[in-house]
């Protein structure tokens, strides 16, 4: 038995759920555009173990996406994961939200033949978070940051693309070729991180709490602030 407590918060949308080998018992999920994660991650974290019957002192382990995605969301999410496990003394495991987003939509869409998926978490303006990803659900290449224009994904231009995610409904009016294939809009969420936790967990790749960070891609550059008036 491994009775895992799941949070996704590396978007807009906050997820939490509860596992028992890769079976979800309750899950909690809210996306807003005033990022709410930190009113609502705690009280579904209480909501989805009260749901299913189980204790905090039940958990065998905490698992957490630890992005690309919202600087404000993966530091609240990776907080609560960490304090979790630190204060029970259990495992803690990571998972990249782009391959979070891979594996939650193979698992019901798989591609065929000649085709690559390109989960996309929005980085503001035209940029997204992006890499290609293979039937299986494992990234091809390193997890970069692009800028969506008409010549963005050239280089794959022999193959189907399957682009998916908060960041794939920017490439609509820019990307026109017929190869490239958007779907409806999805997000990481904690359901989709259960699999691949109850994978990591099981063959021992766990992280360290103390120097786990978010990968944040790209350097946080706060901005200046308004002048008072």
């Amino acid at each position: 038995m491994a009775l895992i407590l799941c949070i996704e918060t590396a978007t807009k949308n906050c997820s939490v759920a509860l596992s028992d080998k890769g079976a979800i018992l309750a899950f909690r999920e809210a996306r807003s555009d005033q990022y709410i994660h930190s009113e609502k991650l705690h009280l579904f974290c209480k909501e989805v173990m009260q749901e299913a019957g189980k204790h905090l002192n039940d958990l065998d382990a905490i698992a957490i996406g630890i992005g690309p995605g919202s600087y404000t969301g993966l530091r609240i999410g990776l907080s609560a994961a960490k304090g979790f496990a630190f204060t029970l003394q259990i495992p803690l495991v990571s998972a990249n939200s782009l391959e979070i987003l891979a594996v939650g939509y193979l698992a019901n869409n798989p591609l065929q033949v000649g085709e690559l998926l390109f989960p996309m978490i929005d980085a503001r303006r035209m940029e997204v978070y992006t890499a290609a990803f293979s039937s299986e659900g494992a990234a091809m290449e390193e997890v970069k940051a692009l800028v969506i224009d008409e010549n963005s994904l050239e280089a794959y231009e022999a193959k189907q693309l399957i682009l998916i995610g908060d960041g794939a409904a920017k490439c609509k009016d820019v990307l026109e070729a017929k190869a490239v294939k958007i779907a409806e809009p999805i997000y990481p969420n904690a359901m989709m991180l259960s699999t691949l936790a109850q994978q990591k967990l099981t063959n021992g790749v766990i992280d360290d709490i103390a120097y786990l960070e978010p990968f944040y891609l790209k350097e946080f550059i706060a901005g200046k602030p308004k002048k008072l008036l």
